[in-house]
């Protein structure tokens, strides 16, 4: 199986790639932040891997996320059951309608069982629900209330996984989502981000998904 990890942004592809051993069938890259950079990013990597006769098997959307309290807490690693397109939709006078509610398709795609089960075994300690993926990050305490009411399995918030599953899937790869928590999702406190902690936690993953048999 071949594997490619999908990042945000360079410091998080460097903190995977520390701790990934030289010869693993995985292949890092930074596609760039949002759901649409990192869906067109993805999509690329995955075309032009199948063009050279070599395709990916499975698609890996990680790096550093926000923790829904009480869910997934600093320096957590989550791996998502599912991601969550969580502000695609439209606004309405009885609050917010996903493009399930408008029936213009799904704002959910879950991850694929398999890939889960093997990350699970490498990653024990790993908290398991779903990731929501937001084009503006959740920076106050009324937001986050909404998002946590609104999907109960949701333990934390990234701004790439929903564009990245769209791609995997879109040409049959599984897909994946692995998120180390900087921070509770709520009002924005700088001060108290844990980002070096996070990417230690993306480092100590890299080094779990090195000793996985793909």
């Amino acid at each position: 199986m071949r594997l490619l990890l999908v990042t945000a942004v360079p410091a998080e592809r460097d903190a995977l790639l520390a701790g990934l051993t030289a010869g693993a069938p995985i292949t890092v890259a930074a596609a760039g932040v949002g759901p649409a950079a990192a869906g067109a990013g993805t999509a690329r990597l995955l075309a032009l891997a199948e063009a050279a006769g070599a395709p990916y098997d499975a698609v890996l959307s990680a790096g550093i996320g926000g923790g829904f309290p009480g869910r997934a807490g600093p320096e957590a690693t989550v791996l998502a059951t599912a991601s969550i397109a969580a502000d695609l939709g439209a606004d309405s006078p009885d609050g917010f309608l996903p493009l399930d509610t408008l029936g213009l398709g799904s704002t959910r795609l879950p991850a694929d069982l398999a890939l889960l089960d093997r990350l699970r075994r490498v990653l024990p300690a790993a908290t398991i629900g779903a990731v929501l993926t937001v084009a503006t990050v959740t920076g106050t305490a009324d937001r986050a209330e909404e998002l946590a009411k609104r999907y109960p399995d949701a333990v934390a918030e990234g701004m790439e996984g929903f564009g990245v599953a769209q791609a995997a899937t879109g040409t049959g790869a599984a897909f994946g989502e692995l998120r180390t928590i900087c921070n509770p999702i709520g009002p924005r406190d700088r001060g108290g981000w844990r980002m070096e902690q996070a990417r230690a936690a993306l480092t100590a993953a890299g080094r779990a998904l090195a000793t996985v048999d793909w």
